[in-house]
C-alpha cells in the first residue's frame, strides 16, 4: 500500500499552479500527478517524496486535502500484463475506484489503483504472484 494526497479544487485558472507553488516552497517533490476534473471542481491526485510535509503545506494553505491508501504494482511492460491482473482482481470481486500509474523502473510501469477492499486485491494480487510495491 501507498498513500497519495487528494487536493480538491476549485475548477479555476491558476489553482493547480498555486497548489505545486505551495509545494516547492515546502520543498516537497513530485513523484506523479493526476487530475479528474467536472465543471465545478477538480481532484489533484499526487505522490509525494514527503507526503507529511506535503499535506501540512498544503493545509496551512488552505487547501482541501487528505491521505488516501492505494494498492500499488509493478506490472511488466508488455503486451496483456495489466489485463491479466485486473482480470483476476474482477473475478474475485474486486471493484477498482480509479487508477493511474506512474514512473516506473526496469521496464516496468508502476500502477496504483483505490478500492473499497484493499485487504482482499492485496489477497488476490499475492495468488497471482504480482508485484506489490
Amino acid at each position: 500500500m501507498i498513500k497519495q494526497i487528494a487536493v480538491f479544487l476549485e475548477n479555476r485558472e491558476g489553482r493547480v499552479s498555486e497548489c505545486c507553488k505551495v509545494l516547492k516552497e515546502a520543498n516537497v517533490n513530485l513523484c506523479s500527478m493526476s487530475i479528474a476534473d467536472t465543471k465545478e471542481f477538480g481532484i489533484l491526485r499526487i505522490l509525494t517524496d514527503d507526503n507529511e510535509k506535503a499535506l501540512v503545506a498544503l493545509k496551512k494553505a488552505g487547501f482541501l486535502s487528505s491521505l488516501v491508501e492505494l494498492v500499488a504494482i509493478q506490472v511488466p511492460d508488455q503486451a496483456g500484463a495489466l489485463a491479466d491482473i485486473l482480470i483476476e482482481l474482477y473475478e474475485g470481486g474486486v471493484n477498482i475506484e480509479y487508477m493511474y500509474s506512474f514512473a516506473g523502473l526496469d521496464g516496468h510501469a508502476q500502477i496504483g489503483f483505490k478500492t473499497s477492499t484493499p485487504e482482499k486485491a492485496l489477497e488476490i494480487l499475492k495468488k497471482t504472484n504480482a508485484t506489490i510495491i
